[in-house]
């Protein structure tokens, strides 16, 4: 008896096996036949995703039409083997169905065998093994999509995908063991900063006096830790901006989206062959200049080009950014101390008082244990330094879990009444909306 079970195991799993084989070579053959009609067609399948789909449909029902006259064998989930096929020609394969998922945030690989996502601010180890060609495959076909390379001389590479989102590639010798992988989803949560009131992200009148803010003309530094939610509030601040004025942006990849008519993004570019093209941050704040922006707005400051920003801010021209930070404070130290990455001629004592006459408010970000992202505290700059000590006024800070305001007075209130608001009004009436304190 126990012979005939493991023989009957034995067959049902090499029939199972058999039709699994069965299948793969079916949908080989089916997408052998739509790239041969996207050539046809002169199809990018990158950028026509919708015209691949509708081919891949027509090829499949073909096939189905075919197999009522017993040529070939049917095709037993016809949507589910197209949606195979448009993730195998136009999308990233096995990676497809998380990028497609909106509550995934992120996808990395570590190695084949290990894809971890991230789904609502917390780390999932998936069930998906991929062999090393597949990545490889996987990689070059997200890069030739950007435009951009990797290889031994440059073994890093940030580039944007067709979605939006962002790729990032270490490559292996730099990376132990095996290249690493890092897709950082672009999620539209929010593109307005009531939205992010009801995210719970802030409270209804710290929104209404961002916003107001945005409109006056003050600078405005966002500051957190990765995956904060920086680029969202900068996306919202700006979608802030009237639209009568003029807004260029600066970032090392597109990552910022929001409504605005007369809009100039601008990318740094990597290196050629030849090690030459190269646009740095540094040189995209510079040409912006030359640009007639009425608005200034960079990505992420990291290195020397903080100084380029600095020099423009306190030139009068109105702008926001982005900087790794763990509080308000420290994001204010840590632009004090980027500008003089740019050379040796440039000293503190210059640095800072510029600083403090520049920015004008510090929104710092969070994410709480449960992964969603806050407003922590929101610090106004009135612009006077003390023992080369940058003073603050903290207008808003997170206690017991909300978002209150405190007694500190905004700075630029002159800008907030040239364009007929009264801050103090602001500041001190709740501000209609959902919730009050989050």
């Amino acid at each position: 008896m126990r012979q005939d079970s493991t023989r009957d195991w034995d067959h049902m799993t090499l029939t199972r096996h058999h039709h699994a084989a069965s299948r793969d070579a079916l949908v080989d053959e089916l997408a052998e036949r739509v790239r041969d009609a996207i050539r046809r067609e002169g199809v990018d399948p990158q950028r026509e995703p919708g015209v691949v789909r509708r081919i891949a449909t027509a090829e499949v029902r073909a096939h189905d039409e075919r197999s009522l006259t017993g040529q070939v064998a049917p095709v037993a989930e016809p949507e589910a083997v197209v949606g195979e096929l448009v993730a195998r020609i136009s999308g990233f394969g096995p990676l497809q169905p998380f990028l497609e998922d909106p509550e995934v945030e992120e996808i990395w690989i570590n190695d084949p065998s290990r894809v971890f996502i991230a789904r609502n601010g917390r780390h999932e180890l998936t069930n998906l093994m991929l062999t090393a060609a597949q990545v490889t495959e996987l990689v070059e076909r997200m890069l030739k999509s950007s435009g951009r390379r990797v290889d031994l001389s440059r073994p890093f590479v940030d580039a944007m995908l067709p979605e939006g989102h962002r790729l990032h590639v270490v490559l292996e010798g730099i990376s132990r063991g095996f290249s690493a992988v890092n897709i950082r989803k672009f999620v539209l949560r929010a593109s307005r900063v009531t939205d992010l009131v009801e995210l719970g992200s802030l409270s209804a009148r710290a929104a209404a006096f961002l916003e107001a803010s945005v409109r006056a003309g003050l600078n405005i530094l966002v500051a957190g830790g990765t995956q904060t939610g920086k680029t969202t509030m900068l996306n919202c601040l700006a979608a802030a901006i009237p639209g009568g004025e003029r807004v260029v942006s600066a970032e090392e990849v597109y990552e910022l989206r929001f409504p605005h008519p007369d809009w100039v993004p601008l990318q740094t570019r990597q290196a050629g062959l030849e090690g030459t093209g190269e646009i740095r941050l540094r040189d995209l704040v510079k040409e912006s200049l030359r640009m007639r922006p009425s608005r200034l707005i960079v990505g992420e400051v990291r290195a020397e080009e903080c100084l380029d920003l600095l020099l423009a801010l306190n030139a009068g021209l109105p702008g926001m950014c982005t900087i790794h930070a763990n509080s308000a404070r420290e994001a204010l130290v840590k632009v004090c101390t980027l500008p003089l990455l740019a050379g040796e001629n440039i000293s503190a004592r210059f640095v800072v008082p510029t600083v403090a006459a520049s920015l004008d408010l510090v929104v710092h970000l969070g994410i709480d244990e449960h992964g969603v992202r806050r407003v922590n505290e929101i610090v106004g700059v009135p612009g006077r330094v003390e023992s080369d000590v940058i003073e603050t006024q903290p207008l808003f800070e997170r206690h017991g879990g909300e978002l209150r305001r405190t007694p500190g007075v905004p700075p630029r209130v002159e800008r907030y009444e040239r364009i007929g608001i009264d801050v103090h009004g602001l500041l001190s009436d709740p501000a209609p909306g959902p919730r009050e304190a989050v």
